[in-house]
């Protein structure tokens, strides 16, 4: 069995053939956070995690001393939607997706903002911060809520720092500390955030839309495709556009220090070859090495 570095990294794995089997996977890439799929992503499907399941899941975990665990919502939920069906299906599915992560005891629940595909960005936004605020408002949980970064392209409404505070704002304020944000390092470059040739810069723009505070979690990918290409592709760290240098400031930067950082990049033919790859890449800029 592979050594568990305990530090913040991790990476998304494989549920099959059970909920439970996500943290012998994570521990057999050496990590002690993951994220997950509660169900299936492409599927309106809503399973329910019976109290059998909940406990070999949470027995799995501490077997396996797993310290975050981060759920990725559905594909398919829309919460920007302007199709009053969709809409009111994918805050059901949202709602399903919550009361499972409450019952798994899983930490983070990443969601994708949704498309505004009548093209009213503004109205897009509104109806996402509603989507959110019913369900914390029906749903009593200690997950927090993390709104990621999409890379921007079409009538998306979150590929900005801007739109993603308007999301914010649109939850009343004693609702607001359960909703955070996740940056995918991809997705930022892809919608204008320059980590290459303005590091600094994309965190001061950061930290005045949003706050610092508010980053939950990094999704560690690098990109296929240029800066501000709006294109979703990842790609290993160190191999696509963004290259070395925005991951080695990442992982010495003082104010993420504590914050998980997951892998999504794409994992071949196995599940373990390249997460441990790319997790032995991120640590070498931590030591030098």
């Amino acid at each position: 069995m592979l050594e568990v570095i305990r530090d913040e990294l991790g990476t998304h794995v494989s549920v099959a053939g059970g909920l439970e089997n996500a943290p012998e996977r994570a521990s057999a890439v050496g990590v002690s956070n993951l994220q997950l799929f509660t169900k299936q992503p492409n599927r309106w499907a809503e399973p329910e995690v019976s109290e059998k399941g909940a406990e070999r899941f949470r027995k799995a975990r501490e077997e396996h001393e797993i310290a975050v665990v981060a759920s990725h919502d559905s594909y398919l939920i829309n919460l920007a939607s302007p199709d009053e069906t969709l809409w009111g299906r994918s805050v059901g599915s949202f709602r399903r997706e919550l009361v499972r992560c409450t019952a798994l005891g899983i930490e983070l629940l990443v969601t994708h903002p949704g498309n505004a595909t009548d093209g009213d960005l503004e109205s897009g936004i509104v109806r996402n911060a509603e989507g959110v605020t019913r369900v914390l408002e029906e749903v009593e949980s200690p997950t927090r809520i993390l709104l990621e970064i999409t890379a921007g392209a079409g009538t998306s409404v979150g590929g900005s720092f801007e739109a993603l505070a308007g999301i914010l704002g649109g939850v009343p304020s004693e609702l607001r500390g359960r909703v955070g944000i996740c940056f995918d390092t991809c997705h930022g470059y892809s919608a204008g955030y320059d980590l290459v040739g303005d590091y600094d810069g994309v965190w001061k723009r950061f930290d005045n839309a949003l706050g610092i505070e508010r980053l939950g979690l990094f999704h560690l990918n690098d990109s296929k495709h240029p800066f501000a290409s709006h294109k979703d592709r990842h790609e290993q760290i160190g191999e696509g556009t963004l290259g070395d240098e925005p991951f080695r400031r990442i992982m010495n930067d003082e104010r993420f220090l504590s914050i998980p950082k997951l892998l999504e990049t794409p994992k071949g033919d196995d599940m373990v070859t390249l997460d441990l790859k790319n997790l032995a890449r991120l640590r070498g800029f931590r030591t030098g090495a």
